[in-house]
């Protein structure tokens, strides 16, 4: 099973705190944590308005170990569907949470999140939450 780390879970396990994340993120091997493109661009979207060295530093020993998975065709109609549901529906999210949501499903991972309540509202999203 692969577990697609969303970026509030990436956060705790750089920081180590929650320290039980971090320990939880040490118990798998490589090939089974990833994380979407767009949650990379959220973690350096982050570092970048910090203008801190030593976060950007530390975000890279955080993604080099890890696949970065690049957002495709399939994920992209999973986000046209889950858009339109969710918002047929009244039941709407955040926009970038959409996109990892939509990854998520179009890879059928598991999606680490600590933002259950948000997620929860798509049908068929594998969900844990490590806190």
């Amino acid at each position: 099973m692969i577990y697609l780390l969303d970026t509030n879970i990436c956060i705790y396990v750089i920081n180590h705190k929650p320290q039980q994340v971090f320990e939880r993120f040490k118990q798998y091997q490589l090939g089974q944590l990833a994380i979407s493109s767009i949650t990379a661009s959220e973690l350096a979207f982050g570092v970048e308005k910090s203008g801190s060295e030593r976060n950007k530093q530390a975000l890279n020993k955080f993604l080099s170990p890890l696949d970065i998975l690049p957002y495709d065709e399939q994920a992209i109609w999973h986000y046209a569907k889950l858009r339109q549901d969710l918002q047929s529906t009244g039941k709407t999210i955040g926009s970038l949470d959409m996109l990892i949501a939509a990854h998520a499903l179009a890879l059928d991972v598991v999606l680490v999140t600590n933002n259950i309540k948000e997620f929860e509202r798509i049908d068929g999203l594998k969900l844990e939450n490590w806190i």
